[in-house]
């Protein structure tokens, strides 16, 4: 009997171009899979004898949706090789950024990347608006938008669409398919959170607009920020700012807090009492974070980062170990199994060390052409992500990693909310560590930080009050003041996970330049020796209910918040086209 074997190529909602492979058992479940970014750029190699300020401007654009946070990665890696100390105001500032960009993020991830996943809108032409106002009053009764009639405004345009012959923007989903178990109330209640959401995401950038001069990619600054601090001045932001626009801030801070208290738990809430097969899927034990949000300016310790750092291995909470970025032994990228090479045959490299030379072929056994393939094995080279390794380990990054570090080191804004939530649901601990599990982590971390926001723009207004206007440091901003030669990291924990770039710098300008990324670490190929990643891990053993519309693959991986234009991030330098895959 053949095997059944399932493609989702390019599987869609998410940053970038992936391809996931899967062979189905006799069960009726997943047997094996793996994962092949199929898109490249050429960012790291475009950095090369660049001056080393402007670094941020170009790492940014690496991806669209994440937007500030490489930013923040490339002068944190440039302040720390040439031993730059950024001022109390630029380290509240950058914080109140990154804590906006994780509320809009997460947000944005659940409705408009994974929700759909468990929403059969097209169900929701079925509702009863009336029942469906009367879940929301139950489950969240200080939501301002709610009544029979703003659901059944809701209910009227979906039919629109569907009396066009489309769906508009909920074209192209599973809608019947038999693993969804939402009722057509709650499906009409997530689809008009759904359309809510967009307006959010449109006024909770305005923050960076206001601290960056813009959203997507702000602008940052080596040495601090570039945003003036004028609180004699009035006006609009251009003016820096101010009482006008720190106040301005904190109602948006506010309402960000709104919105997720009021809207996003409680779907969280409602769509998981219907799915708890989804918190015994999906897992995986490696978990890496490497901290953020120091509330300490220039200390990076666990006393100062809110997110703390550290490493479990197989799932054993009573230890976390150190993670040292500096140390070549400890992170390495391979390229046994990616569409790399090195040249002096080391089997992995620090990014310090990185190399980015480009070696395409098909792995053995590969079915197709090298422009167009149906089926590729993994018996050789077949992603263009590298795969990288801590002390060897391939490791999971993002919101649930963050969450077993906090519950393992007795983070209590951790581990609190975690509990509590597990206990709503009648479930025990061990039901994080899953595909829903690691959805529930990003909801969990969006309150958390949205809270933040409005410490951190309290923060600033008291600290600005206080007398303090500097907003950068610049005495070593001329480069005759650096070493001659020199090396730094800078590592956030963006909203998908663990971030790290590191730069060497020589006379002034820069010699290399590589990046770690999230989900370079989460769909990294296999080992050598043949340890699967988080990706290709966590889709084993999954029940798979029609092979023709395997929505349950989307489910595991979108709950990761895939970013291959992250990950995958490098050119040919003579700029040919290496390779076309085209969808069939």
């Amino acid at each position: 009997m053949s095997e059944t074997r399932i493609v989702v190529d390019p599987l869609t909602r998410i940053e970038g171009h992936l391809r996931v492979q899967a062979v189905m058992g006799s069960d009726g479940k997943l047997a094996d899979a793996y994962s092949t970014g199929t898109m490249w750029r050429g960012l790291e190699v475009i950095l090369k004898g660049r001056d080393p300020r402007d670094a941020w401007a170009f790492v940014e654009r690496i991806c669209g949706v994440c937007t500030g946070i490489h930013a923040l990665a490339a002068v944190r890696s440039v302040e720390d090789a040439i031993g730059i100390k950024i001022p109390k105001n630029a380290n509240i500032i950058r914080n109140l950024m990154n804590a906006t960009l994780y509320a809009q993020d997460h947000v944005t991830h659940f409705y408009q990347l994974h929700a759909l996943d468990w929403v059969d809108v097209v169900s929701a032409l079925k509702a009863d608006p009336r029942e469906t106002a009367a879940i929301e009053a139950k489950i969240a009764p200080h939501h301002e938008l709610n009544g029979v009639g703003y659901f059944s405004d809701i209910q009227r345009r979906l039919k629109d669409f569907v009396a066009t012959g489309q769906l508009s923007i909920f074209k192209n989903g599973y809608w019947g398919h038999p693993a969804m178990k939402l009722p057509p109330e709650v499906n009409l209640l997530a689809t008009a959170h759904y359309l809510e959401a967009l307006d959010f995401q449109r006024e909770v950038i305005k923050i960076h607009t206001i601290l960056g001069g813009k959203n997507p990619h702000p602008n940052y600054l080596v040495g601090g920020v570039a945003c003036p601090i004028n609180v004699s001045g009035t006006g609009a932001a251009g003016n820096g700012l101010n009482e006008v626009t720190l106040n301005y801030m904190r109602d948006i801070a506010k309402y960000a807090v709104d919105f997720v208290n009021n809207v996003y738990l409680p779907d969280l809430k409602a769509i998981a009492a219907f799915y708890p097969e989804w918190t015994k899927v999906g897992g995986y034990k490696n978990f890496l974070c490497y901290g953020d949000f120091p509330e300490i300016a220039n200390q990076w310790d666990n006393k100062s980062c809110q997110m703390p750092s550290g490493a479990i291995l197989n799932g054993n909470l009573k230890e976390v170990m150190p993670v040292d970025p500096r140390n070549t032994e400890e992170i390495q990228e391979f390229v046994d199994h990616s569409w790399f090479k090195y040249e002096d045959g080391k089997k992995g490299l620090h990014p310090w060390e990185g190399d980015t030379t480009p070696h395409y072929e098909l792995p053995k056994g590969a079915e197709g052409t090298r422009t167009k393939f149906s089926w590729l094995t993994t018996n050789g080279k077949y992603s263009w992500i590298k795969a990288p390794r801590w002390k060897g380990h391939a490791m999971e990054v993002g919101p649930l990693a963050r969450l077993a570090v906090g519950i393992a080191l007795d983070v209590d804004h951790v581990k609190q909310p975690a509990l509590q939530l597990l206990q709503e649901l009648n479930l025990p601990l061990e039901a994080a560590f899953s595909t829903l599990g690691r959805t529930a982590a990003r909801a969990l971390e969006a309150k958390w930080v949205a809270d933040k926001m409005v410490q951190y723009v309290d923060d600033l207004t008291a600290n600005i009050k206080a007398g303090d206007e500097a907003a950068a440091n610049m005495e070593k901003w001329e480069p005759s003041t650096w070493p001659k030669e020199c090396k730094g990291v800078g590592l956030c924990e963006a909203p998908r996970g663990a971030l790290g770039h590191w730069c060497v710098i020589k006379d002034g300008k820069l010699t290399n330049w590589q990046a770690i990324v999230p989900t370079t670490w989460n769909a990294s190929p296999r080992s050598d020796d043949g340890e699967i990643a988080p990706f290709e891990a966590s889709l084993k053993g999954t029940p798979i209910a029609d092979p023709k519309r395997p929505v349950e693959i989307l489910r595991t991986i979108h709950s990761f918040d895939p970013c291959l234009a992250c990950a995958s991030h490098l050119f040919s330098a003579d700029g040919k086209e290496i390779t076309k895959v085209v969808s069939e």
